[in-house]
């Protein structure tokens, strides 16, 4: 003596909301683009504390900026920044390296979530 329907399943209802072929690319991987475009950007010249906003209209994250160096030693020219991303995750911070590359283009070496 059982609840009518409690021990069996309903196979009738099927549903295809959600297509399996589809694979979202990581919101990390759009924010490293956006980050990159505003590290080679940056004016570095300019002297004292440094505060550059970015934002990615893709993946709605933000963030700040808040150290830059440069190393150039002839060979290569890169980038070596401190940043925050504001995302639905939460605010993280981040430390990274920009390199540019032999075609004239630059290219993130490192992104990495710190603390």
């Amino acid at each position: 003596m059982g609840v009518p329907g409690l021990n069996s399943t309903d196979k009738k209802l099927t549903t295809s909301a959600i297509q399996s072929s589809y694979m979202a690319q990581p919101d990390s991987v759009s924010d490293e683009g956006t980050v990159r475009n505003a590290v080679s950007s940056a004016d570095i010249s300019k002297p004292g504390p440094v505060s550059i906003p970015w934002a990615n209209t893709s993946t709605g994250s933000a963030g700040v900026i808040n150290a830059i160096t440069e190393e150039n030693n002839g060979s290569y020219v890169c980038r070596i920044f401190t940043t925050t991303r504001h995302s639905y995750r939460g605010i993280s911070n981040f430390d990274g390296k920009a390199c540019l590359v032999g075609s004239g283009e630059w290219q993130m070496i490192n992104f990495k979530e710190i603390g």
